[in-house]
């Protein structure tokens, strides 16, 4: 199927997942478009709101009457964060696109690096990775190490060659993805995972990206429960593709 084909392009699509961000998503957003205004003057700002409670949604459509590149994706019920992400991804315009999360946990200096990786450096995807060695972070020892466990098993059961498969930041050629999307079943958390995994076993060019980054106050990970089905997940993305092909 053919998308946006009768929309003008910009060159930069950001997309942040949003659920109950009432707090932090004005300041986010502006954020962004400071920055992203110090370079380019073609881009759109995508709120891929899935299902809010708390005014996230009212705010969002508020947003978007004030700025004309700021759109926003409604999900009446949570479907996932890798399936609002999923959507405002097929219906951006961006020829590179992007998405951070908008506790701006790794660092926004790093988003020119990012976009450059795509426009200019050629490459397919790009990541930012805390499992780098000239990565800064500061987080609990106890998610650093549940997050190094976890990020060797995919690399060992799925032959990824990938550091950090889930810092929440990275970025896309726009027709990489798009193929990409037609694979992709994970719905949340994992859907960051399965992205990069299938695109390292399709040959893309990927590059990670060492950052500055910093732990939200509040994550909406849990880290026992969320850990424990993003593993099931990985088996089961490993017989997918390993076994039954």
């Amino acid at each position: 199927m053919k998308l946006n084909q009768n929309l003008q392009t910009v060159k930069v699509s950001v997309v942040f997942p949003a659920y109950n961000e009432v707090e932090v998503l004005e300041n986010t957003v502006q954020k962004v478009i400071e920055y992203l205004e110090k370079y380019t003057d073609s881009y759109e700002i995508i709120i891929a709101e899935d299902g809010s409670t708390d005014g996230t949604s009212k705010l969002a459509a508020d947003l978007t009457k004030k700025n004309p590149r700021i759109k926003h994706i409604h999900g009446t019920n949570r479907l996932g964060r890798g399936i609002a992400l999923r959507d405002s991804f097929r219906k951006s315009k961006g020829e590179t696109l992007v998405y951070m999360d908008l506790d701006l946990a790794t660092d926004l200096d790093h988003l020119k690096e990012l976009i450059t990786a795509i426009n200019i450096e050629s490459f397919d995807l790009a990541t930012g990775s805390r499992l780098l060695s000239e990565s800064e972070v500061d987080r609990s020892w106890t998610r650093h190490i549940a997050s190094s466990s976890y990020n060797l098993m995919v690399r060992l059961l799925l032959s990824s060659k990938i550091k950090d498969h889930q810092c929440g930041f990275k970025s896309f050629r726009r027709g990489a993805l798009l193929y990409l999307l037609n694979e992709v079943e994970a719905s949340h958390w994992f859907w960051d995972t399965e992205i990069l995994v299938r695109a390292n076993l399709k040959g893309y060019k990927i590059k990670e990206i060492p950052v500055l980054w910093k732990s939200g106050k509040e994550t909406k990970v849990k880290l026992l429960e969320d850990s424990l089905n993003m593993f099931w997940q990985a088996l089961s993305l490993w017989w997918k593709i390993k076994i039954r092909k």
